[in-house]
């Protein structure tokens, strides 16, 4: 079982991002417009306002910069200054918001985007930002709820899920164009819950953080499970791997929609593994 580092009462904790540099981990309250940031080493926690709902973000070459996946828009982030540099909108007019993204092995930033009508049909699509900050659309199907997103060691291949399907899809990544195909399912899930934020360890598992499943599923690159972690908390929705030597696995939970939450919902937990590290985390070339 994880325990809880931060009593954060998130209503959507969600994107959890080791720093290997700076030594922390950051994750954002997509709701509540805020990015926030645990220190292991002090137990000291941080946190920004930003100037909408931040449903992604992506490390840097530049340890003052974050890239922002906003609901409406691409932007950069200036630590020192808090500056909010708008890169380019994102699907303007179709009543999606940004939602989960990381960069692949390269540091381009490769994300999705969430309707947020109900019912969600699946009117969003998949997204690459390239390094002279273009845009590409991924020839993926389209999508309601984009989550999962993560690659292989090596790049080549490319996970993600469309949340409401309660799978997790894989596809091959052409490392050198960004360019994808042979999309097939990797893991369908089992028992309650659906497909959260994912990420990927040193051997090439697949760690899913599963919404409304209390619980972190690792699995094999097989797709079959190889280990689960329970969470205390309803609504686990992104999991990274970070700490000092790498091997303590962080995860972040909502409160949102849950008439009773208990106290934990919404909090930041962590837990020390043994035979398990982590890769630090790609960043999206300057």
């Amino acid at each position: 079982m994880l325990e809880m580092l931060v009593d954060a009462r998130n209503e959507l904790g969600e994107g959890a991002l080791w720093c290997e540099r700076t030594g922390r981990v950051l994750w954002t309250d997509i709701n509540r417009s805020v990015l926030w940031a645990y220190h292991p080493a002090s137990g000291s926690t941080q946190s920004w306002p930003m100037p909408e709902r931040l449903g992604s973000f992506a490390l840097t070459t530049s340890d003052d910069r974050l890239l922002l996946g906003l609901a409406s828009r691409l932007a950069f982030f200036d630590f020192s200054s808090g500056e909010v540099t708008t890169v380019c909108e994102i699907e303007p007019g179709l009543g999606t918001r940004m939602n989960d993204g990381r960069c692949d092995r390269q540091g381009r930033f490769v994300f999705g985007t969430f309707n947020e009508a109900v019912p969600k049909e699946a009117i969003g699509g998949f997204y690459r930002l390239n390094h002279d900050l273009s845009l590409d659309r991924l020839d993926l199907p389209k999508v309601a709820i984009a989550n999962s997103i993560c690659f292989s060691p090596d790049g080549t291949i490319m996970y993600y899920a469309d949340s409401p399907e309660k799978a997790i899809r894989c596809c091959d990544y052409d490392t050198e164009t960004g360019a994808v195909s042979a999309p097939r399912v990797f893991a369908v899930l089992e028992g309650e819950g659906e497909p959260d934020g994912s990420c990927i360890d040193a051997e090439g598992y697949l760690w899913n953080a599963q919404w409304g499943g209390s619980r972190v599923v690792r699995y094999a690159p097989d797709g079959s499970i190889e280990h689960i972690l329970a969470v205390p908390a309803v609504q686990p929705s992104c999991v990274a791997i970070g700490g000092p030597g790498m091997d303590v696995v962080y995860v972040t939970s909502a409160r949102v929609g849950m008439e009773l939450p208990a106290p934990q919902d919404g909090g930041l937990f962590a837990k020390a593994m043994d035979d398990i590290r982590g890769l630090p985390e790609s960043r999206f070339r300057l």
